[in-house]
């Protein structure tokens, strides 16, 4: 009875590795398209992460990863003890909890009134205009901002003197320089964010709104009661993962941006790996700075991931 049992298992675990490998074979061409994006982050992603074990050298280029001698955690000591270090996470911080609290709702608050648009002529062309700033470059978007707000002929300080009497220093005072980078921010990339926010707000059943508008539900409560709660999953889940990239404030735009003038606070952890790593060759310090970057971001999604599952809703793992 045994030997006929297991025979029995064991043809149901063939069969069941035949099935896998026939569906493998059916869609073979799905498989196929899925490729370039798996070579893509082998490559580029994967591979190149063996390179954090020179954070833990003193590792020279001439003499190579295997023989660069090893420290420790002797650059996490230093960076941690190094007066630069408190400064780095507070602008760093602080920039990325703008990010977070203005520029995160914004595409949601952007969808919800796109999808108020019944014309479909006027609501596509609204996307259009709102999407083509995703796709200029950071060094266009400074050189308008410099066009806009330099104090010499620039159109916004033009209008100040005319309206106030006077001219603000946006490009180069330390108070303006965070609001100013998340209105970039918000300017470049809130249309483009809208894209998954719209495409989650087509497969909401219409029959909802319809049995809402019988119950006598207004434009705010369909809104409230039908909209909203059809967002709160794709919310959750892109939540999750801009907390894994929170300490990611975007090195070219800052690196644009930034001046003597303004250095105080535009100094992020991003700059700060390039002036250390790239122009004084430190390569095995600015790797463990961005080593930490990473262990911060790994830890917040998944206290993200996991405070998302407590109250409810579905995360990433």
């Amino acid at each position: 009875m045994e030997n006929v049992h297991e025979g029995r298992l064991k043809n149901a675990v063939n069969k069941k590795k035949k099935s896998k490998w026939n569906q493998i074979l059916k869609e073979k061409w799905l498989y196929f398209m899925v490729l370039p994006g798996l070579a893509y982050f082998i490559i580029f992603k994967y591979i190149p992460m063996w390179g954090i074990v020179i954070a833990f050298q003193d590792y020279s280029p001439f003499l190579g990863v295997f023989r660069s001698d090893w420290v420790g955690f002797e650059h996490f000591h230093y960076f941690f003890t190094n007066p630069d270090f408190l400064r780095l996470l507070r602008n760093t911080f602080i920039l990325a909890l703008y990010d977070l609290v203005f520029f995160f709702p914004a595409p949601i608050i952007l969808s919800l009134m796109l999808n108020e648009i019944r014309l479909s002529f006027y609501k596509r062309t609204l996307q259009t205009l709102v999407y083509v700033p995703h796709f200029m470059s950071w060094v266009i978007i400074a050189s308008i901002s410099y066009v806009f707000l330099t104090t010499s002929g620039g159109v916004v300080n033009e209008l100040l003197a005319k309206l106030i009497g006077q001219e603000i220093n946006f490009l180069s005072s330390p108070d303006w320089f965070r609001p100013m980078i998340i209105g970039q921010i918000m300017w470049k990339e809130t249309g483009w964010g809208t894209v998954i926010f719209l495409a989650a707000l087509a497969s909401v059943d219409q029959e909802q709104y319809e049995a809402a508008i019988v119950d006598g539900a207004g434009r705010f409560r369909r809104l409230w009661h039908v909209t909203l709660p059809a967002l709160r999953s794709t919310i959750v889940i892109l939540l999750i993962l801009r907390l894994g990239n929170f300490l990611d404030t975007g090195f070219q735009q800052i690196y644009l941006m930034s001046n003597s003038l303004n250095r105080s606070v535009a100094d992020v952890f991003d700059t700060y790996v390039y002036f250390v790593g790239i122009t004084e060759g430190a390569f095995s310090y600015s790797t463990a700075v961005g080593l930490f970057k990473s262990i911060v971001g790994i830890v917040l999604i998944v206290g993200a991931d996991r405070l998302a599952k407590k109250l409810g809703q579905g995360g990433l793992f």
